[in-house]
């Protein structure tokens, strides 16, 4: 039996993902151990474009998540992860991620994906920046939780970059504060 047939059957003939029945199509899964149908999904044009990278990514069309991410299929829960790690600026997403089980083969597996799309951090005229850089604060920044303001035109020397693509870390008046990437200029 083909992959095909194989995911016609196992999908009931819809979307694994949003439940769709139009437009379906194999969607095999990169960093997938093997080429087998345990390895794809069946996605409607929807999300396989968005999946894609052909349409914009509309995180809203990705609540759909809630259900599927409770599939028994290894690569729909696979699939599932990754997509909700794409929407993790959504609070909806935070809290399905949070409550995702998954065994530690097929989370490796998942983990494998979402590194290759992790968004770059960028600065204020949209370059690049990487740990170690050198940038400077084009805004007046109150710190939370502590008694002072980062000035404008602060340089902030070998910054860090965390889990946020938002977000820098850097030392600031002798703290290591979290500043807000779009707040900085690359130097």
């Amino acid at each position: 039996m083909s992959i095909e047939n194989t995911l016609h059957t196992r999908s009931e003939n819809k979307c694994e993902l949003c439940s769709n029945t139009e437009n379906l199509s194999v969607y095999p899964l990169p960093h997938s151990p093997d080429e087998t149908a345990n390895c794809a999904v069946f996605v409607c044009g929807v999300c396989h474009a968005q999946i894609q990278g052909d349409a914009d990514f509309a995180a809203s069309h990705w609540r759909c998540l809630n259900d599927s991410m409770w599939s028994a299929v290894p690569a729909v829960q696979v699939l599932a992860y990754r997509l909700l790690h794409k929407c993790s600026a959504e609070s909806w997403a935070q809290d399905a991620l949070d409550m995702l089980y998954m065994d530690d083969a097929n989370k490796a597996w998942a983990d494998a994906g979402v590194a290759d799309e992790k968004e770059p951090t960028l600065d204020v005229n949209g370059v690049v920046l990487s740990a170690g850089d050198a940038v400077t604060i084009i805004k007046d920044l109150d710190v939370k939780g502590a008694s002072f303001t980062a000035k404008r035109g602060t340089p902030v020397r070998n910054i860090g970059l965390s889990e946020n693509p938002l977000h820098i870390e850097g030392k600031v008046n002798g703290q290591r504060i979290v500043i807000i990437a779009a707040y900085t200029k690359k130097n």
